[in-house]
């Protein structure tokens, strides 16, 4: 992939945004690579829009010269009707987190669900994709059981609070990978599915500082379970805690945020990032607590 462009202004729509690690991951890596790159956070709270008039603050950014903007919640979905072409895994997903701005034209792309594909490869590399378990199946969590499915899991297992989504979502994906069985079940029998699973993904917010706590039951767990949370604020959540400490191969929500952003600043500007560099540098800004 090239770009044409010489500098680059991005942006991040989305409510509730300025905290975000994604700016300093970007320019970091961008000064890596000697290329002029400015990150702003366009809060939706801020600037009084709503998620709704995400096409004209996409347009207004157009006109002041952004090159492109990540997308966040709550406005993924919203922002489809917005664009002039997408890529196919972001029609399949029905969401963007990537718009890039190309002669007047709007263009999207998912990193989301690439990014936990990345995280899956890099992080956990060789486990077995058999039979996955994944509880929640909101914004993240659609991303997620994507990629797992992309990735060759041939048994996908999904659970949520509300019923309902989790089996629109699994008749969805059945319909996208009819080679594979997608089914949803009742969160209350989380331990029957567990056990005959080889990995567990945990895609809700329980473990952020805060909703702290544990998604399920440690006694669940076992060894031979792998343990991936998209949660990484904390890095280390209750859940991948206990998980490593009964022995299981665990895979943090690091993983999955610092994958999105490479795979996005790959799109943006046409340059493959050091990977293992904006993990470090990622772990950085954790540490000091941003």
């Amino acid at each position: 992939m090239s770009t044409t462009h010489e500098s680059h202004l991005v942006g991040l729509i989305g409510q509730g945004v300025l905290p975000s690690l994604t700016p300093a991951l970007h320019e970091r890596e961008a000064d890596q690579h000697r290329i002029r790159y400015l990150y702003r956070p366009l809060d939706l709270d801020i600037m009084s829009y709503e998620p709704t008039q995400v096409g004209s603050l996409l347009r207004a950014a157009a006109e002041f010269g952004y090159t492109a903007v990540n997308v966040t919640h709550p406005c993924k979905q919203l922002v489809m009707d917005a664009l002039d072409e997408a890529s196919d895994d972001t029609q399949r997903l029905g969401a963007a987190n990537t718009v890039l701005i190309r002669d007047g034209k709007f263009i999207g792309h998912n990193t989301d669900f690439s990014g936990f594909s990345s995280a899956l490869a890099t992080g956990l590399p060789g486990v077995a994709v058999d039979r996955v378990v994944q509880l929640g199946a909101g914004g993240a969590g659609s991303a997620v059981s994507y990629a797992l499915l992309a990735a060759g899991v041939s048994s996908l297992s999904i659970a949520d609070l509300d019923v309902a989504r989790a089996e629109e979502r699994a008749a969805s994906l059945s319909a996208l990978f009819p080679d594979a069985s997608v089914t949803a079940f009742d969160r209350g029998d989380i331990g029957a599915a567990l056990g005959n699973a080889d990995g567990f993904v945990h895609a809700t917010p329980v473990g952020m500082h805060s909703h702290p706590g544990m998604p399920v039951e440690a006694s669940l767990l076992r060894p031979d379970l792998w343990v991936a949370d998209v949660v990484y604020r904390p890095l280390e959540t209750e859940l991948v805690r206990t998980a490593r400490d009964l022995g299981c191969r665990v895979l943090d929500g690091g993983y999955m945020a610092v994958g999105q952003a490479a795979d996005a600043f790959t799109l943006i500007t046409g340059i493959s990032p050091d990977r293992d560099r904006m993990r470090r540098h990622f772990l950085e800004l954790i540490a000091e607590g941003r």
